[in-house]
């Protein structure tokens, strides 16, 4: 089966439109949502409708530490991010609310375990920024492979048997066979707001015959994205971002 993985969506839906078209172009068989939908971004309705439609036809979804807050005003971030915040607050109706409220903070699937953050302690949002920290969450779960977002940047990890690490930042378009004697922990980069330097939208495919993960980036209308930040009146910064890749 083939498999699209969406992490930090971010109320981007000219990005997770155009990420979207491109995995079904590779033959998606399956969507799989890493959390973040909403936070950010100006179309946090359109995003959660676009994720819940999904989940309705065989998707799976968790949550993120954004979609988390909705419901939680108690998560603290930046204030940029809680402007964002208190703002799709407003946004969303009850059920939609509901829905993100109601994600589980990981789904687990055969051999493949789906987490926002990372899997040592899911609910406490920590990064993945590099060995040490995959390190602590690929020993958390008995998984072949583990999938997470948060940090915005792709990268992906390995553990041998005897615990050695390795870790690289995967070329956009070129297969990686995830080997049966290593654990794995692939990072997928954001399809809202890439922080790499990069302002394509990113997504991930796998292969769970080959065993294959296959890293992509999609250009997208970022200048319309951009544009709806600022007429919503949300901090122009939360635009000027996605123009870099910030």
């Amino acid at each position: 089966m083939r498999l699209a993985l969406f992490a930090d969506i971010h109320a981007n839906q000219q990005a997770f439109g155009a990420c979207l078209d491109a995995a079904r172009a590779r033959g998606a068989e399956r969507m799989i949502c890493l959390g973040d939908i909403v936070g950010y971004g100006a179309d946090p309705e359109s995003t959660v409708e676009t994720v819940m439609d999904l989940v309705d036809r065989g998707a799976m979804a968790v949550r993120g530490n954004h979609d988390s807050a909705i419901g939680a005003p108690s998560e603290t971030m930046n204030a940029e991010a809680q402007a964002a915040i208190e703002w799709t607050r407003g946004r969303l109706s009850a059920n939609q609310r509901r829905f993100l409220a109601e994600l589980p903070l990981t789904r687990q699937d055969g051999d493949r375990l789906y987490v926002h953050s990372e899997a040592s302690h899911p609910a406490r949002w920590r990064y993945v920024q590099g060995t040490p920290e995959a390190a602590r969450s690929l020993e958390a779960t008995e998984a072949h492979i583990t999938f997470c977002g948060h940090i915005h940047k792709p990268a992906l990890y390995s553990m041998s048997s005897a615990a050695k690490m390795t870790s690289f930042v995967p070329t956009s378009g070129v297969p990686v066979q995830l080997l049966g004697g290593r654990r794995w922990l692939a990072v997928i980069g954001s399809v809202g707001q890439p922080r790499d330097g990069n302002p394509a939208a990113a997504f991930a495919m796998l292969d769970t015959t080959s065993h294959e993960i296959t890293y992509c980036r999609v250009p997208y209308d970022v200048e319309t994205a951009a544009s709806r930040i600022r007429a919503n009146g949300l901090p122009h910064w939360l635009a000027d971002r996605l123009l870099v890749g910030r």
